[in-house]
């Protein structure tokens, strides 16, 4: 009998490697824009606000605040299904992008969450999640 596929962790491409391989040592990377100035995720290789493709990777400091939230009391993938119920968020990053990601470690539960509150970034089986500070 074998195990199930894993679907929360990711498939670097050669262009996403830079980005997944700082994950795994806890480091959260952007990019950002020469031409504009603008940061911007998920990766890309291009400026998805002026279309530049002078764009080079930077360390977020891995501050955010929490934009919304959704409570998972359902999932049938795995190892979402063990993890029920989960918060999938949105962020926004203290260096402007927004970003989805799964709130974790929280203590104050769901009812407990407010947009604007301050989160920190955290990593799972190198994966960036978020915290509530």
């Amino acid at each position: 009998m074998g195990t199930s596929p894993r679907y929360d962790l990711p498939e670097p491409d050669a262009f996403t490697r830079t980005y997944w391989d700082a994950a795994a040592q806890g480091r959260l990377l952007l990019r950002r824009c020469a031409d504009c100035g603008r940061a911007h995720h998920y990766p890309r290789e291009f400026c998805p606000h002026c279309w530049s493709d002078h764009v080079t990777w930077e360390p977020a400091t891995g501050h955010a605040t929490l934009y919304t939230w959704s409570v998972v009391h359902r999932n049938d993938l795995p190892p979402f299904g063990e993890r029920v119920p989960y918060v999938a968020a949105v962020v926004d990053l203290a260096e402007g992008p927004r970003m989805m990601t799964e709130l974790v470690e929280s203590g104050l539960g769901p009812a407990g969450l407010r947009a604007g509150m301050p989160v920190e970034v955290t990593f799972r089986d190198g994966v960036p999640v978020f915290r509530t500070v």
